[in-house]
Formats: C-alpha cells, sequence, structure tokens
C-alpha cells in the first residue's frame, strides 16, 4: 500500500509495491494518517518526499473500487472524491515543503497528488504526466481546475486539459511542470533528499512556512475546504 520512513531528517512516503497506487478509501486513510504524523512531528523534519515504486506514481482513482458495488457507484463516487479532496488539503497544509519525487506515470488524480506537492522531480527514462480526465469523460469542477491553474504556465494548459497530452520528463521540464530530471528512479529521489536536506539547514519556521504557501494558493485552498466541508465533489463523471 504504503509506508512512511525518516532518512537524513526526511519524512519519504513512498507508494509501494508494482500496482498502478489508484486511491481508494483505505489507502487515502493510510496516507491522511501518515501526513498527520508528518505535520504532528514537523519540527523534527525538513521536508516531505512522495515517490513511488513500480511504473506507477498514480494511475488517478480507484474506478475499479467505484464498480464493485453498481447499486451503490453514486454513494461510492461521492465518498471517493471526498476522501482525495481531503488528502489534497491535507497535502497542502503541511507545515513541511513538499516535494514529489515521481518516479512512473502520474495520470489523473496522480498528476494532481504531483501538482499538490511545493516541487516535483521527475524519472526521466520512464513515466508521463497525463491529465486524462478529456479522454475518459471525467469533468475537472472548480476546486480542481484552481490547483492546475495555479500550478501550470498558462501557456500549456489548453493541451494539458482539453488536448490530454502526455508529458515526458523532458518535456514537462521545458514546460515547468516538474523543478527537475534525473536518470532513475534512485537518482530522482536521491537528488529530493539533498533538496530537502538543503531547505532544513535555512531552518525556516515551519507556521510561516505553512501561511506562505496558503496565501500563495488562496484559491484552490478556499475551493478544496469548501469541498471537504460541504462535500461538494472534486470531480464528475458524465
Amino acid at each position: 500500500m504504503c509506508s512512511l520512513q525518516k532518512r537524513d531528517g526526511v519524512f519519504i512516503l513512498t507508494l509501494s509495491g508494482e500496482g498502478e497506487h489508484r486511491f481508494n478509501p483505505p489507502l487515502i486513510d493510510f496516507i491522511l494518517s501518515a501526513l498527520a504524523h508528518v505535520n504532528q512531528n514537523a519540527h523534527l523534519a525538513s521536508a516531505l518526499i512522495t515517490t513511488n515504486d513500480g511504473k506507477f506514481f498514480s494511475n488517478g482513482l480507484d474506478l475499479q473500487w467505484l464498480s464493485e458495488f453498481s447499486s451503490s457507484r453514486e454513494n461510492r463516487s461521492q465518498i471517493l472524491v471526498f476522501k482525495f479532496g481531503q488528502l489534497l488539503t491535507a497535502l497542502m497544509e503541511l507545515k513541511l515543503p513538499s516535494i514529489a519525487a515521481v518516479c512512473g506515470h502520474a495520470s489523473a488524480g496522480g498528476f494532481f497528488l504531483a501538482l499538490a506537492h511545493d516541487y516535483r522531480f521527475m524519472r526521466k527514462d520512464r513515466g508521463f504526466l497525463y491529465m486524462s480526465e478529456v479522454d475518459v469523460g471525467i469533468v475537472i469542477p472548480p476546486s480542481g481546475m484552481s490547483i492546475v491553474r495555479s500550478k501550470v504556465d498558462s501557456r500549456y494548459l489548453t493541451e494539458i486539459v482539453l488536448g490530454g497530452r502526455k508529458y515526458t520528463a523532458p518535456m514537462a521540464f521545458k514546460a515547468g511542470l516538474v523543478d527537475s530530471v534525473h536518470d532513475n528512479s534512485a537518482k530522482t529521489l536521491e537528488a529530493a533528499i539533498d533538496a530537502a536536506v538543503k531547505m532544513g539547514q535555512k531552518n525556516w519556521n515551519k507556521e510561516v512556512y505553512l501561511q506562505l504557501r496558503l496565501s500563495l494558493f488562496s484559491e484552490p485552498m478556499e475551493k478544496l475546504r469548501l469541498g471537504t466541508k460541504e462535500g461538494s465533489p472534486l470531480l464528475s463523471r458524465l
């Protein structure tokens, strides 16, 4: 499922195993618990890194979980998108800098997860970033779109959202979707750890860092919090 460890003063959350790391309530609850632990111990670490085993960073929401009971699909859909909104909110409310070390495909919800981090490092030789909603028939509502607009250069919004273009690591770096690219998974993670350690050496005030992030991304945070408080769907299937 996933694991949380600490290395060189850096929390590392790993989506483990060779699967697609699709988000369902059990996985989201595990990650939320890990993020709560990270926030409670933020004074003991310099940053959080989220990374993956296998060829997928994450392939998005677990549509199979939605289809297990066809009679309750609508209710299960509401539960899943609500909890995914909680996950994105919790990640953006961390008191620590966050880095996504993307070592595989990040599609749909996996792309959103990467965007919710402060920084993104990506493996060069495998994986792509892909907002698949236009291809699979899913509408991204204002809360989700606000995250995209706040993190993506406006020059690339149309081809990402409306074109469903897949971005390899070199393409993603050129478009500013990722901050650096690296030869393999090990080097991607090592680069992320090195960057996290250097951030820790700056001795930033954790509360100040959090408030700066909340102010910088005030619009998506407001929309995410509204959704998680009122149960508004993060996305809906046509």
